[in-house]
């Protein structure tokens, strides 16, 4: 990989440019379980993560932050229900996340 000044660079660097948001591994998983989904709710996150309420509830909030996530709160027969889906944004990201760590691994 060449930089604009003209210097070689290794492939691996472009490791540095991961999306720090999608890298820890809670919000990654996150990402991916909803990638699979047309849309999930709090339990099904919380049981397929294995994620405490509060650090679901934390990261899930993150994500929305930054649009990679859509979360809406309803009621279904009177119990809340929090529904979490991936946003066009948040496909995006993850494509772009596990590109460039592809590319990066490939390189090594």
């Amino acid at each position: 990989m060449r930089t604009d000044d003209g210097a070689d660079r290794h492939p691996v660097r472009r490791i540095l440019t991961l999306d720090r948001t999608i890298h820890e591994p809670a919000r990654l998983a996150l990402l991916i379980l909803l990638a699979s989904v047309d849309e999930a709710d709090f339990l099904y996150l919380l049981d397929e993560t294995g994620l405490s309420r509060g650090n679901l509830s934390s990261h899930a909030s993150k994500l929305e932050q930054v649009g990679y996530i859509g979360i809406d709160k309803l009621f279904v027969d009177k119990i809340p229900r929090t529904v979490y889906r991936l946003t066009d944004a948040g496909a995006q990201a993850l494509s772009d996340y596990r590109r460039t760590l592809v590319e990066s691994l490939s390189s090594s």
